[in-house]
């Protein structure tokens, strides 16, 4: 499945979240690989973040996640940088982005 996500950077912190993504924990890339992502991509414009990602299942991705260490590290983190975070609560419908239109 494909789904789209939109977070937004807090003000000033664009270079450090731009870091911390050329720098991300092997073992955080190797669990989200094991719970059925194909591919995640991130686009910045501004403060605005758009993700894509193709997965197997975005709600068991969640779950899978959820406890791991180095994911709630990395949650902690990503919070310190995004004004507006991607709300991780929601079951994996309701924290997308609706599809408008495709071509």
């Amino acid at each position: 499945m494909r789904v789209a996500l939109h977070t937004r950077l807090a003000a000033g912190r664009e270079s450090e979240y731009e870091q911390a993504h050329r720098q991300v924990p092997d073992a955080l890339i190797a669990a989200i690989r094991a719970a059925g992502v194909h591919e995640w991509n991130i686009w910045r414009s501004g403060l605005d973040l758009f993700h894509v990602l193709e997965c197997d299942d975005y709600a068991a991705l969640l779950t899978s996640l959820a406890d791991l260490p180095v994911n709630i590290e990395w949650q902690a983190r990503m919070g310190e940088l995004t004004a507006v975070p991607h709300d991780y609560s929601a079951d994996g419908k309701e924290a997308t982005l609706p599809l408008v239109w495709s071509l």
